[in-house]
């Protein structure tokens, strides 16, 4: 028995001393997971006590969940957050399949590969350099776009500071940014299927708008479904691209539950409410997750995928 117990033991060494290699290339991401995201959860015990500049109080159960579900601010950044984080998924994916699509039907090699490339580009632009650059883009002062309103004969808008455009202007400045991204995810998803396929599709006679419905979609509705459940995981993570385009004056339209939470944590110093708050967020963002992982099964299971 204890030779039979043995073996697996034996067998775990010897596979790590024949990948030793590749284990100590993961270990930094390892210890950055560990350190970054999972003993943060350790904090999240303060979401049902008393804590804030004051120190730890008593514990107080869910009574910062009753209060948040109370206050106005929250239910305004939870509504904001849903608005914005929908209107988002629906337009990059919307963009990015047909971006991909239109890609696919170039010809010239070097020609798709310079548009992918100038598509993809904005993505490794961090927030702070794009709310910047977006800044003076639309100053009202000396900004190219309101520059050219003006020499229309048009008056001056505050985008950034208007609640009527502010949400417009947001998504359109997202999905510039990372439209490239899933664009990429698309084209290799593309390039995956079967030449054959199409070659068949183009002796029964069908035309280019049939070969996408019949054989590029068909195919890409899996990875649809993937970066589906991979945007519903990040539903309620809007922080950078709001907070570095946001003000005051657009808070009814702007606030989400990320940027709630910063202001509730780290301007009011309600440490313990703003864990709630973080914490509900994490709970919902999770059943979503789950909820659409059942759904995709579903429709894999119905369609035969």
């Amino acid at each position: 028995m204890s030779v039979v117990a043995a073996l697996p033991r034996t067998s775990l060494r010897r596979r790590v001393r024949k990948y030793r290699v590749f284990y100590l290339l993961m270990l930094p991401g390892f210890v950055y997971f560990i350190l970054f995201h999972y003993l943060p959860m350790l904090g999240l015990r303060w979401g049902f006590f008393d804590f804030d500049l004051r120190g730890v109080g008593g514990f107080v159960g869910f009574q910062h969940f009753a209060d948040a579900l109370k206050s106005a601010g929250f239910r305004r950044a939870f509504r904001n957050t849903l608005i914005l984080s929908s209107c988002n998924i629906v337009l990059q994916m919307t963009l990015t399949i047909s971006i991909s699509l239109l890609l696919n039907e170039i010809v010239r090699t070097g020609f798709k590969r310079f548009v992918q490339t100038i598509v993809y580009l904005p993505h490794f632009l961090s927030w702070v350099v794009v709310g910047a650059i977006f800044t003076l883009l639309l100053s009202r002062q000396g900004g190219l776009v309101n520059a050219v309103i003006r020499m229309s004969g048009g008056e001056t808008i505050y985008f950034l500071g208007n609640p009527s455009w502010w949400r417009v202007v947001y998504l359109l400045i997202l999905s510039w940014r990372e439209v490239g991204w899933g664009t990429v995810i698309f084209m290799a998803a593309i390039s995956g299927i079967d030449p054959q396929l199409y070659e068949a599709a183009w002796i029964d006679g069908a035309s280019r708008w049939q070969h996408v419905w019949h054989v590029t979609l068909p195919h890409l509705f899996p990875v649809i479904a993937i970066v589906l459940i991979m945007n519903l995981a990040k539903i309620f993570n809007l922080f950078e691209s709001v907070f570095v385009l946001y003000n005051p004056l657009v808070y009814s339209v702007a606030d989400v539950i990320q940027t709630y939470v910063y202001r509730s944590g780290l301007k009011e110093f309600r440490f313990g409410y703003a864990t709630a708050v973080g914490l509900f967020r994490s709970v919902i963002a999770f059943v979503l997750v789950m909820t659409a992982n059942r759904l995709t099964k579903r429709l894999d299971s119905e369609a035969g995928v």
